[in-house]
């Protein structure tokens, strides 16, 4: 086809093989160029590459479906990175996406999350920097403030909800064999890089922008490859969510939907998150189209469209949408859920792909666009401020990331939602986050889409076109969902398992406290393969202020679940330490403690998934759900009250009231204090109240009454400070803090509540821990145990975290979960531990400096009496440790997911169903006693 003149030199050079592949290069080469001959715009009938960045609220679930149901040949996703500074925590988000694409049958789609880079005090940013923190906090750690970040619920309507899809996540959708594993999990960043590098590209920002700020500050000749960018955030003029019937004239008196009000009404949650992320991306010289709260207040979610919408379930996706509106509905905490709850993120990728698909000038079918110059507002007037607010200015000699020091970057920054700076009674003063019309020199010209079009077909109940659009595309038959969970396996049913003690003697009742670190999960198993005529587990509290967030819950349940234990009840405790809660949204509030725990790597990322291991545990039926009850407080009955999830309260008092006569309960804390002191703090409205089912007088000391109810409690965790002694504490993200140990920091106040009380304590310290930290030892001695199931996951886990630590600097403190384990061995009082303690009056420090707050100190005139163990043998320890795992007793009834799913997939599962005593199935409480009935009618 093509002529090639040689010169004789050069060919000599070449061999014959050489020869052959510049041949080949050079027809590919003419090929494409003939094809560009005969069709020279055949580049614009590729499909428009696509990577989404997501916080994984439930509306991005409802945008990433939209997305995935589209043709491929039109809309290609090359990507999705989580942003892990918004609405969900990292380990519960990066599964959920990846059971997400397993049921769609997209298991290509690479998925990014989290990284450990940092970014240096010069303001160099450093390879895979996570994304935990906005980049003005960002430093070398992945723990830190949570300036913005406070302004999102924790727990309930929340992050909690949010983690879970409000309990709907492991109930629905199906487990692949994607998942969350520590050091081999691709970050953000990679993902981005990947995506990017690879051709023009349109990104879609559907939550914070900090991990996409941070890719453009780290790579600007990657820059041209952004082909344009569409946000959905901000709020330009007004925040008033209309209904079906009124239009949106007129101004509202607050602009953003922040809550409260009262010290920044500006802003909208994505913006807010990190503001001058923010300010980067819509600064970055990329086209850039705004959906903000003006147009998607404008699209509620109406009672005609949710009504349709229940009517029209055809999908598998559809089914699990809808689902999880009707529970937000159902919890929202007032009567104008359709007026309040708008279709955000979907309408975004609604709008962005109906314009990609029409025109370039932003024309689509669902929003009236307009062009206007904003500004992100990243600090607050006056500039050229120093009062410790702003980290780009304070304490640097030059400014980080060259801004300028008395520009608009360097006034005050929002410390928080309590910030007395920005306090203002009925509206606050502080517009940090704010997308602000402007027409400064700093201003940038952007698409805005300002108000939803209407439904072109006349006397439609769906009153706007993009309503008729996600039910059309959410409902059609292509692309769909494969299976949900149900489906997914032949044979699948839900049976809930209680053990059958017979005749036994139940030993010490005994209540476990925990916050779910990897060394409280090992705690557990212990405490499970105990005799039950030595340890009788009447319950488990989880503690929501320690090393994994509240939605962890559930690994719980299937540990549980695993070891035939559904009897166990497990309440969940409160997501703030004492003193942390925002005084006018109780929802809501500071980490002034918990910032300690790292978000990445050996922190809430690895403890949310057990390291990777949760997956192969058996899926319990008991999960936490975020159905709820006029009776406990809410608003209004859901569809399945007796699901409600209970409270650490709750548990703690069903347990009391079901003591038999002379029996007292067995405390062991193996997390921050908050729950205990919550039940000391706690008010009963009776003037009586009943011990061993007999009523009394209730004494004028609280703590007096639970020493009647309590035999003792064990607390795992403080540092005693002796004087001349060398040995930290363990606080290793608080270097300023030497001798404080985590779990009496991460709630001083609660640790102070305790040891001032009349509670007896036997305290089972860091000193202690370290002792029996050895995981060679460990590991070596279970390598002689016999391999239950339990033995064997607890062998994964240890190796697991003795590879990590070794492997990774972020997984240097891996030897503190490994001593967790001794407060359970200590309560079991076996006596070839040759155990000692000795009685020292001690005081934890809960006040003052950060230096020394979360510090035990021997007070001989203040502190309290409380027993110390000061000896234990660590050989017997291991011993005993191992053995107890390797005994077959009480070991577990379904080892795996993976033996799960082999009786899911097995007609013979029915009959051993069907052989099942019905003692062994039946329970008091309402839940059990639905489960068995929907198990009943399977088998009819």
């Amino acid at each position: 086809m093509y002529g090639f003149v040689w010169n004789h030199e050069v060919r000599r050079l070449f061999s014959q093989r050489a020869m052959r592949v510049v041949w080949v290069v050079a027809m590919i080469g003419g090929l494409g160029a003939f094809v560009s001959f005969v069709d020279p715009d055949h580049h614009l009938h590729q499909p428009h590459r696509i990577l989404v960045d997501t916080d994984v609220d439930t509306d991005d679930v409802f945008a990433l479906f939209y997305l995935l149901k589209q043709d491929r040949t039109q809309f290609h996703l090359q990507g999705i990175t989580i942003n892990a500074n918004g609405w969900s925590d990292a380990g519960h988000a990066i599964n959920h996406v990846y059971d997400i694409l397993f049921m769609m049958d997209r298991d290509d789609i690479p998925v990014g999350v989290g990284g450990e880079g940092g970014i240096l005090a010069n303001g160099t940013i450093l390879p895979n920097v996570g994304g935990y923190q906005p980049i003005i906090d960002q430093e070398m750690s992945t723990a830190g403030e949570c300036r913005y970040r406070q302004a999102i619920p924790v727990a309930r309507r929340g992050r909690l909800d949010v983690n879970s899809n409000y309990g709907l996540r492991k109930a629905f959708l199906p487990q692949g064999s994607r998942r969350y594993t520590p050091l081999q999990q691709p970050t953000a960043q990679e993902v981005m890089k990947d995506a990017i590098s690879s051709g023009p590209t349109t990104v879609f920002l559907l939550g914070a922008h900090t991990n996409f700020a941070i890719f453009l500050m780290s790579n600007p000749d990657l820059k041209k490859n952004v082909k344009h960018i569409y946000v959905m955030g901000g709020s330009v003029r007004s925040n008033c969510p209309k209904n079906d019937s009124s239009d949106n004239s007129g101004e509202c008196p607050n602009i953003g939907n922040l809550y409260p009000q009262d010290s920044n009404p500006y802003a909208e949650f994505n913006i807010f998150s990190d503001p001058f992320a923010a300010y980067k991306v819509f600064h970055s010289g990329i086209p850039v189209t705004l959906v903000p709260l003006d147009a998607t207040n404008t699209i509620p979610l109406s009672r005609s469209f949710f009504t349709e919408f229940e009517r029209r379930q055809d999908t598998y996706e559809a089914k699990y949408c809808f689902q999880a509106l009707k529970i937000i509905r159902d919890t929202w905490l007032s009567d104008v859920f359709h007026e309040q709850y708008c279709m955000w993120d979907s309408f975004l990728v609604g709008v962005a792909l109906s314009i990609m698909r029409n025109s370039s000038n932003g024309e689509n079918e669902f929003a009236e666009m307009q062009y206007i110059n904003i500004s992100v507002v990243t600090s607050n007037e006056p500039y050229g401020i120093s009062d410790g607010s702003n980290p780009l200015i304070t304490g640097n000699s030059m400014p980080k990331f060259k801004v300028d020091k008395n520009g608009v970057h360097s006034g005050h920054v929002q410390m928080g939602m309590q910030d007395r700076f920005c306090l203002q009674k009925g509206k606050g003063k502080c517009q940090d986050g704010y997308t602000k019309e402007d027409t400064g020199e700093d201003a940038v010209r952007v698409l805005a889409a300002m108000k939803a079009k209407s439904n072109h077909e006349n006397g439609s109940s769906l009153q706007k076109e993009f309503y008729k659009s996600f039910l059309r595309v959410i409902n059609s038959p292509e692309k769909t969902g494969r299976f949900d969970i149900r489906k997914q396996y032949l044979f699948h049913r839900e049976v809930l398992h209680k053990p059958d003690f017979g005749k036994k003697m139940s030993g010490k009742p005994v209540v476990f406290d925990m916050d779910m670190s990897a060394g409280d999960f090992l705690a557990l198993l212990y405490l499970l393969k105990l005799p039950v005529e030595q340890i009788n587990l009447k319950g488990i509290l989880i503690c929501s202020t320690g090393w994994a967030t509240s939605a962890t819950i559930d690994v719980v349940y299937d540990i549980l679940h695993m070891m035939g234990r559904d009897d166990i009840p497990v309440g969940l405790g409160k997501a703030f330490a004492v003193g942390q809660a925002n005084p006018a949204f109780s929802a809501i509030g500071d980490c002034k403690y918990s910032k300690a725990i790292p978000h990445g790597s050996g922190g809430y990322l690895d403890s949310d998934t057990l390291y990777g291991l949760a997956r192969d545990l058996p899926r319990s039926p008991r999960r936490y759900t975020a159905e709820n009850s006029v009776k406990f407080g809410a608003s209004r009955d859901t569809d399945h009250p007796e699901l409600r999830q209970p409270s650490a309260l709750d548990v703690w008092k069903s347990i009391v009231d079901s003591l038999d006569a002379g029996s007292k309960i067995t405390l062991l804390m193996n997390g921050p204090l908050t729950n205990l002191a919550e039940i000391i703090l706690s008010e009963n409205a009776s003037s009586m109240i009943q011990v061993n089912n007999v009523k009394m007088p209730r004494p004028n000391d609280d703590t007096v009454y639970l020493c009647l109810l309590m035999q003792g409690v064990y607390i795992v965790g403080g540092h005693i400070a002796y004087v001349n002694d060398n040995g930290k504490g363990n606080l290793f993200t608080v270097p300023s803090n030497e001798y404080a140990e985590f779990n009496m920091f991460l709630d001083p106040l609660a640790a102070k509540e305790v040891f001032t009380s009349s509670l007896d304590i036997t305290l089972v310290p860091l000193q202690m821990q370290r002792r029996v930290s050895s995981f060679s030892s460990i590991l070596n001695r279970m390598n002689l145990t016999a391999l239950t199931p339990e033995a064997l996951f607890v062998q994964r886990l240890l190796s697991r975290l003795w590879q990590l630590e070794q492997e990774h600097y972020r997984y240097h403190h891996m030897d503190i979960f490994l001593g967790e384990i001794l407060g359970a061995v200590v309560l079991a009082a076996n006596p070839h531990l040759n155990q000692t303690f000795r009685l020292k009056p001690l005081k934890v420090l809960a006040d003052g400096d950060i230096t020394n707050i979360g510090e035990i100190i021997i007070d001989k005139e203040q502190g309290k009496q409380v027993l110390v163990l000061e000896n234990v043998n660590p050989q017997a320890y291991y011993d005993h440790f191992a053995r107890v795992l390797g005994d077959h007793r009480q070991s577990a009834v379904l080892g795996s997911f993976h033996e799960q799913e082999r009786m899911w997939n097995s007609p013979a599962a029915k009959t051993n169903i069907c052989c099942l005593h019905l003692d062994e199935l039946i329970q008091t409480d309402q839940y059990m006693e639905k489960h068995l009935i929907v198990n009943l009618a399977d088998l009819v």
